[in-house]
């Protein structure tokens, strides 16, 4: 893409995120976003199909890095461990673009059809993800397993990290992978039954 081309691209991003924030997602249009921008309409429409798509930039590219490096995880791990080895380089990214990226979670937090699209985009990385472990030889069912319980202490970690920005993303993965094994390694006492 030339750079003028990804300079709009940024730009438009910068704009629909300011005026979602500012007046809200369903109040704002691909037109007001573009002259906030300062590139017409046609142009917003040439980067974004619609005007959700503006926060979900980058997608496919999140997932061929996701797959890339649950590959390149070092062998003899298990799949939680290859999973946390590729979590952390997502990681980096998500804290160097910390700027947009807490902002953007909360316009998402606030809107019902943002908070479905963030859905199907998580469902695409943990698809993403079990078919990466299944390529490295992993069972299909613990594949998919090991993914979606892995993109949920993912998740947990990032919503740790807005929370208290103290502590880096990395600290708060370590910390949700390591109750994930604390969960998984507790024995329960048996319940009492129910009483006939």
């Amino acid at each position: 893409m030339p750079r003028s081309g990804a300079d709009a691209r940024g730009r438009l991003r910068q704009a629909a995120l300011k005026l979602y924030q500012e007046q809200g997602f369903d109040q704002t249009t691909a037109a007001e976003i573009a002259a906030r921008a300062g590139v017409n309409e046609r142009t917003f429409f040439r980067h974004f199909p619609d005007k959700r798509e503006v926060l979900f930039d980058g997608e496919a590219d999140l997932r061929a890095t996701l797959m890339q490096a649950v590959a390149e995880a070092p062998e003899g791990l298990g799949p939680f461990e290859i999973l946390l080895c590729s979590f952390r380089k997502s990681a980096r990214n998500l804290e160097n673009n910390r700027p947009f990226s807490e902002p953007r979670w909360k316009v998402i937090a606030v809107t019902p059809a943002l908070r479905e699209r963030e859905l199907a985009k998580h469902a695409l990385l943990t698809d993403a993800a079990a078919e990466a472990l299944r390529q490295r030889g992993i069972d299909e069912g613990l594949a998919d397993l090991a993914a979606r319980t892995g993109w949920a202490a993912f998740q947990h970690a990032v919503q740790a990290w807005i929370d208290d920005p103290a502590h880096s993303l990395d600290a708060h993965l370590s910390q949700a992978f390591d109750d994930l094994r604390a969960l998984s390694a507790t024995t329960q006492p048996p319940q009492p039954g129910p009483e006939h």
